[in-house]
């Protein structure tokens, strides 16, 4: 997949975004240069939807801390939406997580992007 052609300093504009579906991963490359690789389970976690994450005050599916099945983390298909998202579908028909760009670098695990965030409940 490949993404639009903003300036190329921008962090949060992908150059290329490749699933990797018998790897498991999502590889993302950005226009400064950064890699971004996600395991598909760790993806799955980060789902932004409302069913996942919850609404109106009240916790969401991943808050019980579930056990996700071999379908749940399977990666069958992602679109772009826009310019600014990645719509993954899962295996189990999930695929109402739209995975803004910004999001994706922010969460980006690596260990550089890892020590450069606050620590939490900081």
């Amino acid at each position: 997949m490949t993404a639009d052609a903003r300036p190329a300093s921008e962090p949060t504009v992908p150059r290329t975004i490749h699933a990797d579906r018998t790897a498991g991963r999502l590889a993302i490359d950005w226009a400064d240069g950064h890699h971004t690789e996600y395991d598909f389970p760790t993806l799955r976690w980060l789902c932004p939807c409302a069913f996942c994450r919850g609404e109106a005050g009240q916790p969401g599916w991943l808050d019980s801390r579930p056990t996700l099945t071999a379908d749940q983390v399977r990666l069958v298909d992602a679109a772009l939406v826009g310019r600014y998202a990645l719509e993954p579908v899962w295996g189990d028909g999930h695929r109402q997580g739209f995975y803004t760009f910004e999001a994706l670098r922010e969460h980006c695990p690596c260990a550089e992007c890892a020590r450069a965030r606050p620590a939490a409940g900081v």
